[in-house]
């Protein structure tokens, strides 16, 4: 049986000891040592986003604190402009959708960041939208957008900045209240190295007067509700507890590095893992990569899942294809959360070794010879300086 290694961009892996501490006996979830852990993870956790917001937390996957977010600010019937580059970006379009939320979709291709030019262009175009709606990371397509520079667009206008960080919060730099972000979407299962079931809403005084302005048509995800018990260290109904728990170790984790040293490590993984996959005669699909993820194009002649099955088959490596219309299309490689450089070699040269089995023309070692260039440029430059 091969060891599993699980290199999708979520869930990620998760640390032994966050796994121990789910091992351990339930406690009750309004017990005083309930409260307590919510007490150091939501403390903790506003070091990890950047904010000095309240943050709350959801029982649900990321999807709902995407929900909640959009539901809680934006009255049936109003305006948000949705910024739409991708699978992902597509959702906030159709939680608009389920909620008789008027969304004015601005579409990108797939693979290439949202532009802030045609953000300012649609702002001005709708002054009446209470709501801007993009994403950190776009899972689908492995891109990175350019959240500071449109949250300084938002900031500038009466609309909110609602953002999905699902799959980018603690895998790349992420600066909550200095970009300009009223709701950030986090989920558990991505950097955060927890399995799912939690979902982290942060709220700004901007996005609560928004918010305080109507009654919103939620009852589960009514982010009044959670606030008022969050004052009391609390939530509105049973928590996932035992994810709670677990996330306290990892949050504890986050801190112990640093979490701006968590940002360069993840940069430096991501960086090296382009390289390889370039050394290795294959394209990036993204033009503007993220960091917790790399997606490259399927060589012609070959098919996604026999890449992905022989990965699996022959060294327990899990990865995922393309969504939507990216299916068959691209390969995406997980490197976020609980992975350092060695996991990318590994993954790289296992990679070659798959590809050489398929009958793909590489030079053995090049990618892997590719990733340490980059992991000993790095170590080299930070002795000298």
């Amino acid at each position: 049986m091969r060891k599993p290694r699980l290199m999708t961009p979520g869930p990620a892996p998760v640390p032994e000891d966050v796994l121990l501490e789910l091992a351990r006996p339930v406690i009750h979830h309004r017990s005083a040592e309930a409260k307590q852990v919510i007490v150091e993870v939501a403390e903790g956790l506003k070091q990890v986003f950047q904010t000095k917001n309240e943050v709350m937390i959801l029982t649900a996957s990321g999807t709902g604190a995407m929900e909640a977010a959009a539901v809680n600010t934006v009255p049936p019937g109003a305006k948000a402009i949705v910024l739409n580059a991708g699978w992902f970006g597509s959702r906030w379009a159709s939680i608009c959708k389920a909620h008789g939320i008027n969304a004015v979709s601005i579409d990108f291709e797939w693979g290439t960041p949202v532009d802030p030019a045609r953000v300012a262009e649609a702002l001005r175009a709708h002054p009446d939208a209470v709501a801007v709606m993009g994403t950190l990371s776009e899972t689908s397509t492995g891109t990175g957008h350019p959240i500071e520079a449109i949250g300084k667009l938002v900031a500038a206008t009466e609309a909110v900045f609602l953002v999905d960080g699902i799959s980018g919060v603690g895998a790349m730099e992420c600066r909550t209240d200095d970009w300009g972000i009223d709701i950030l979407c986090v989920g558990s299962q991505k950097a955060l190295m927890l399995p799912p079931g939690l979902a982290f809403v942060t709220v700004s005084p901007k996005a609560w007067a928004k918010i305080d302005a109507f009654e919103a048509h939620s009852f589960y995800f009514n982010l009044k509700s959670a606030r008022k018990k969050m004052k009391e260290y609390d939530t509105p109904f049973t928590p996932a507890h035992t994810l709670i728990l677990g996330l306290r170790a990892s949050v504890r984790r986050l801190l112990a590095e640093g979490i701006e040293n968590v940002w360069s490590r993840h940069k430096l993984m991501s960086e090296a893992c382009q390289a390889g996959v370039r050394a290795l005669g294959l394209e990036l699909f993204s033009s503007r990569p993220a960091e917790g993820l790399t997606a490259f194009r399927v060589p012609e002649g070959l098919k996604d899942s026999a890449i992905r099955d022989k990965l699996t088959e022959r060294f327990g490596i899990t990865t995922v294809g393309g969504q939507d219309k990216l299916k068959g299309k691209i390969v995406r490689v997980g490197h976020m959360g609980y992975m350092d450089e060695l996991d990318v070699i590994s993954g790289l040269a296992a990679l070659e070794m798959v590809l050489a089995d398929l009958g793909f023309d590489i030079k053995p070692g090049a990618g892997v010879t590719a990733a340490q260039q980059i992991f000993i440029g790095r170590k080299q430059a930070a002795v000298q300086a």
